[in-house]
């Protein structure tokens, strides 16, 4: 029996990574840089000025054809008779129990949709997809074909613009073609950190050509190349769910606090009525947003307790290098799990378990911090 693993797969960008001494990690089946220089110069670089992103391995979906529009209506949560052609929307697609499959942004494009869906996620939504394929409906992954690059902080926009300046007046979660360093490619107005900043889907080939001139034009700021572990504080910082953490198949959107992504009154989609199901019975689970009131940093998988009684636990958390003390999302049992929405019982008070260690915390409304993305218009 063989019982080796599967070889990592690698980006376009891959051997400029190596070359360029970034630390590489397995992450979802792909070899990827999680750092550069350190986690937290390259957060407070994206924070404070620009930072670039490989994040080719995130999944590419085109769907096209007269039955495209109603075959993603009865897949995913969010309605995209909204779209108008240039417009995305983030969603989602569930499975029959209501619990998320995955957390996707759809974009309407003049002759179809693209789907963009997270690396882990990415051959069980294809699957999930052409399963359910019907005659109108051309499905066409673009995943290898193209390359995925994300420009993100305060300065991407100005960045941009002097390489591509029709790039300036891409509203905020829209989508456009646009020459950029020699090649026309798509370019979107989204992205991970909390902060504005474009993502940037050239040809495979072309991929590196751009991640140098990207670098180039920002090099007086300076643009800095960044890793997994700066992207996964940024998005913390920011409130964004992240899967495999405060979203997975057993979590619903109530749950997840992303109710907001979901329109049940649109018509049917897969996981619906048990949706709304789960919706009249109440949460069997409450998400919790901390801060730590003490030197500590709570991670995945940590304890929530209220004195020695365990409530929950923690799904992210991380240092933040914005606010400098530990920050973290968890879910405590039951509607509320014994824990008012102040994080205050009548006598005890919601702590972390850190090494051992009860830890109290203070409950936040999320996000932790906001950066210039609200400022460019928020989420569709």
């Amino acid at each position: 029996m063989d019982t080796g693993t599967a070889p990592l797969m690698h980006t376009p960008l891959a051997s400029w990574h190596r070359a360029h001494g970034a630390k590489l990690v397995p992450f979802a089946g792909w070899e990827m840089p999680v750092l550069y220089t350190g986690v937290v110069e390259e957060h407070l670089a994206v924070r404070e000025r620009v930072g670039l992103f490989d994040v080719s391995h995130m999944g590419r979906l085109a769907v096209r054809g007269p039955g495209a529009e109603a075959f993603l209506q009865g897949l995913l949560t969010n309605d995209l008779a909204r779209l108008r052609p240039g417009q995305g929307q983030y969603t989602l697609a569930l499975n029959e129990a209501g619990g998320v499959r995955d957390d996707l942004i759809v974009f309407r494009l003049g002759d179809g949709f693209l789907v963009v869906m997270n690396a882990g996620n990415r051959g069980k939504i294809l699957g999930h997809f052409r399963e359910r394929a019907v005659a109108g409906v051309e499905l066409a992954d673009r995943s290898a074909e193209l390359a995925m690059i994300a420009l993100q902080g305060r300065a991407a926009p100005g960045l941009l613009a002097a390489m591509a300046p029709a790039t300036l007046g891409l509203p905020r979660f829209s989508i456009g073609e646009f020459l950029v360093a020699g090649e026309t490619m798509l370019v979107s107005r989204t992205g991970y950190t909390g902060e504005d900043g474009f993502e940037l889907y050239p040809r495979a080939a072309g991929a590196t050509a751009l991640w140098e001139a990207l670098l180039a034009a920002g090099r007086d700021l300076p643009a800095v190349p960044c890793g997994l572990g700066a992207r996964d504080g940024l998005r913390l910082e920011a409130g964004y769910s992240l899967y495999g953490h405060e979203i997975d198949e057993e979590t619903s959107p109530w749950e997840a606090g992303l109710g907001w992504a979901v329109k049940p009154d649109k018509g049917n989609f897969i996981g619906r009525g048990a949706l709304l199901e789960l919706k009249a019975r109440g949460p069997r689970k409450r998400q919790v947003a901390f801060t730590c009131a003490g030197p500590g940093i709570p991670r995945q998988g940590c304890t929530l307790a209220v004195g020695d009684q365990e409530v929950g636990s923690v799904v992210s958390g991380t240092f933040s290098p914005c606010l400098k003390l530990g920050i973290g999302i968890g879910y405590l049992r039951g509607p509320a799990g014994g824990v008012s929405p102040s994080g205050e019982t009548p006598d005890a008070v919601l702590g972390v378990v850190i090494r051992g260690r009860q830890l109290p915390v203070s409950p936040q409304r999320l996000p932790f911090y906001r950066g210039t993305a609200a400022s460019a218009g928020g989420v569709a």
